[in-house]
């Protein structure tokens, strides 16, 4: 499979960290954000990288150049930012079979593989990395609804009335249909072009995708504190938050 990952952002709320770099570029645990999906995706079997980037796109461009542990990379520009399925369509033109995307601002330590192997075994449309978080987190993302068969049935981005506290996470596998899609999407009420009505067009017109629940961790880096959440948990540490929750979830057994 090819990758494609998501880098245009400009990363306003990880501002001082983003003022003379993209946010993939910040570093976490000694290495940007994109090596460590890099380094993934690789891991997954990716032959080779699409990489959308926008701001400050010479930075990662001049960093990476043109492959990352003898993958070869492709880069395509997002001229304006104008949400993840108007990003997407960048890489049209180079991706003819199913793909990985993944959103180039998180880091995983996750079942990634999970998601790439119900690609590849039942051939759905597409298939999710989803994990459930509580409910009055769940307007801050795209939210899913599932039938009994773990099939997604709904995708509402940032919705003020979540209909589940199930949530994508930023991996996904895809068909080239979710292109089709993305051409006849229109601007939502924050005047972008969503992923999430993308796929909501698949639902639609019948196509099938597989929501994978989350057996790991995710971090989102949107703020500098999730930057240091992330360092903390891939150097070992226990967040003390964390620590105190799972204590008192002991002491009341």
């Amino acid at each position: 499979m090819k990758a494609v990952v998501l880098a245009a952002g400009e990363g306003t709320r990880l501002r001082p960290l983003t003022e003379d770099k993209p946010k993939g570029m910040v570093e976490v645990a000694g290495k940007p954000i994109l090596t460590h999906c890099f380094e993934q995706l690789i891991e997954l079997g990716a032959d080779e990288l699409l990489v959308v980037v926008g701001y400050k796109k010479q930075v990662i461009i001049n960093h990476y150049e043109d492959e990352f542990e003898g993958v070869p990379i492709t880069y395509t520009h997002q001229r304006e930012q104008n949400g993840l399925a108007h990003a997407l369509l960048t890489v049209e033109e180079h991706v003819d079979d199913d793909f990985m995307l993944m959103l180039g601002d998180n880091i995983f330590e996750a079942n990634l593989q999970d998601v790439v192997n119900r690609q590849q075994e039942d051939r759905a449309d597409a298939a999710f990395l989803v994990e459930e978080v509580p409910w009055d987190e769940a307007s801050r993302y795209g939210v899913c609804d599932t039938n009994k068969y773990g099939e997604i049935t709904e995708v509402v981005e940032k919705p003020d009335d979540p209909p589940s506290n199930l949530v994508m996470t930023g991996f996904y596998t895809f068909t080239p249909a979710i292109f089709h899609a993305c051409h006849l999407v229109q601007p939502s009420n924050r005047g972008e072009y969503e992923i999430s009505d993308a796929i909501d067009l698949l639902l639609q017109s019948g196509r099938t995708i597989d929501a994978i629940r989350m057996d790991g961790w995710r971090n989102d880096i949107g703020y500098p504190e999730d930057r240091d959440e992330a360092e903390r948990r891939l150097q070992g540490e226990v967040d003390p938050e964390m620590a105190a929750d799972a204590i008192e979830a002991t002491d009341g057994e």
